[in-house]
C-alpha cells in the first residue's frame, strides 16, 4: 500500500529530462498584434504520461492513451513581446504585464495596485478574470523539490520568481466565489474566496480575500491568516469566454465563443482516467466519432463563475448527473485529458460542485475549501485509500472515479 505525501511523491515521480523538444512558443517577431480571431490557447503539454507517471512514446489512435492532452493538437501558446514591459497573447488578444513586482497583496490591495499601474504607456490595467489568468497556464510545468523546477508559465516571455515556499506561486484573479463561503469558519457565512491560479504548482483554487462571505471585513483580532497573492495585470478584452451556446437538438451543444462542441449530458457513471479515455474514444454521440476528453482549459471554459448555485455550469444547456452537493460523497469532479505536472500519475479535473478538502490528514471533516470551478488533480487509477494528496495547508478529497463531459472541435 503506497500512502505517500505530496512532497515525497514529487521527488519520485517527476521525470528526468526528456529528449523531445518543447515547441509551444511561436516566434512572433514582426507579427501584427491586432488579433482578428480569438482562439482558446492550448495547455502547452508536450508529453503523454501513463497512470504511473511514465512517458508514453508514439501515441496514435490505436493507443489506450489516445486523446490524452499531448496527443491532440490545439492552438499553440503564442505570444508577442512588445518590448515595453508588455506581452500580447496572439490567441486571446489580451495584453499582459510582463514583470510583476512579486509583492503579495490582499484582494483589496491588488485592486488598488492595478488601478494605479502604468506600464508600457497604458493606465487601463486590471485584474484578469480567472479564465483569462488560466489562459496563460503552461502544463509542461512542475515542481522538483531537489532539482530545477519549471513554472506553469512560459518564461521565454513572462518573468517568474519562486516564493521561499516553492509551491506558493498564487496569483489573483478578479473572480470572487459567489456560491457560498469557503473553509470551515462559522462567522458571517465563513470566508469570501477569490479565485487564483498557482503558477508554481498548477492549480486553480479560492484564496482568502480578507472578507467574510456576508461582506464583513476580517479584523486582526479574528486570528485568520490572510497571506495574499501576487498580481499579473492584464488589459484589453476577448470574447473567448462569453459562453455563447447553441443547442443542436441532437444531444450536443456548441459554444460559439470557443468553437467547441460539447456533449449535453455527462457520462452519468463515474470512471477512472484510463477508462475515461476509452469512453471518449468509443463514443458516437450525434453521429460523430472524434469525441475526446477536454483538456483543462477547454473544460474550465464551461465553468459559470457568476452563477450563485450549483452546479457551476449552464443547466439551461447542460444536464448534470449530480443534483445534491452536501458532502464529498456528492463530489462533481469532471476529468480532463491533462496530466498534472507535479504528480504525473495524476490528471487534472475541474470541480463543478464544491471542491472538497480538509485542514490536514488527521482531520475527518471535509469542507468546500477550494470552490466550484477549482482545478485540482486525482490519481489516474487505483484505490483512493492508497493515496494522500496532502500538504500542510490542505488535504484534498480523493475521488479517482470522476465524471466525463465529452468535447470535439465544432465543424
Amino acid at each position: 500500500m503506497k500512502k505517500l505525501s505530496l512532497i515525497l511523491l514529487a521527488a519520485v515521480l517527476l521525470l528526468a529530462s526528456c529528449t523531445q523538444t518543447k515547441a509551444i512558443s511561436t516566434d512572433t517577431d514582426n507579427v501584427d498584434s491586432e488579433i482578428t480571431e480569438y482562439k482558446l490557447p492550448d495547455t502547452g503539454q508536450s508529453y503523454t504520461y501513463d497512470e504511473d507517471g511514465l512517458v508514453v512514446e508514439d501515441v496514435d489512435e490505436s493507443s489506450p492513451y489516445w486523446g490524452s492532452d499531448a496527443s491532440i493538437e490545439g492552438n499553440e501558446l503564442s505570444y508577442q513581446d512588445n518590448g515595453d514591459g508588455t506581452v500580447t497573447d496572439l490567441n486571446t488578444g489580451l495584453m499582459w504585464q510582463q514583470t510583476p513586482d512579486f509583492t503579495r497583496y490582499t484582494y483589496d490591495e491588488a485592486l488598488e495596485y492595478v488601478e494605479n499601474l502604468n506600464t508600457g504607456g497604458y493606465d487601463d490595467w486590471r485584474l484578469p478574470t480567472i479564465k483569462e489568468l488560466y489562459s496563460l497556464a503552461d502544463f509542461d510545468g512542475g515542481i522538483v523539490p531537489e532539482g530545477e523546477s519549471t513554472p506553469y508559465i512560459d518564461t521565454d516571455y513572462f518573468d517568474f520568481k519562486y516564493d521561499k515556499l516553492l509551491f506558493a506561486g498564487q496569483y489573483w484573479s478578479s473572480t470572487t466565489y459567489v456560491k457560498n463561503g469557503v473553509q470551515n469558519y462559522s462567522q458571517h457565512g465563513s470566508l469570501l474566496g477569490g479565485f487564483g491560479f498557482n503558477f508554481a504548482d498548477g492549480h486553480i483554487k479560492s484564496y482568502e480575500t480578507g472578507y467574510y462571505f456576508d461582506g464583513t471585513k476580517i479584523s486582526d483580532s479574528d486570528g485568520i491568516m490572510i497571506p495574499g497573492c501576487y498580481v499579473r495585470a492584464v488589459r484589453g478584452t476577448t470574447n473567448l469566454y462569453d459562453m455563447d451556446y447553441t443547442d443542436n437538438n441532437d444531444g450536443t451543444v456548441t459554444d460559439n465563443s470557443t468553437d467547441l462542441m460539447w456533449a449535453q449530458d455527462d457520462s452519468i457513471q463515474t470512471m477512472n482516467w484510463v477508462e475515461a479515455l476509452e469512453y471518449a474514444n468509443e463514443s458516437e454521440l450525434g453521429g460523430y466519432t472524434d469525441w475526446r476528453l477536454p483538456n483543462s482549459k477547454e473544460l474550465e471554459s464551461l465553468v459559470d463563475y457568476e452563477k450563485t448555485d450549483f452546479p457551476a455550469n449552464d443547466t439551461d444547456f447542460f444536464n448534470t448527473s449530480v443534483t445534491e452537493f452536501n458532502s464529498e460523497q456528492d463530489a462533481y469532479y469532471v476529468w480532463t485529458s491533462t496530466t498534472q505536472g507535479d504528480f504525473k500519475y495524476t490528471a487534472c479535473y475541474v470541480s463543478f460542485g464544491p471542491a472538497w478538502s480538509k485542514k490536514n490528514s488527521s482531520e475527518v471533516t471535509y469542507y468546500d475549501w477550494h470552490g466550484a470551478g477549482a482545478q485540482r488533480s486525482d490519481p489516474k487509477t487505483g484505490v483512493a485509500s492508497n493515496y494522500e494528496l496532502a500538504s500542510e495547508m490542505a488535504s484534498d478529497y480523493i475521488s479517482i472515479n470522476n465524471y466525463i463531459r465529452l468535447v470535439r472541435d465544432a465543424d
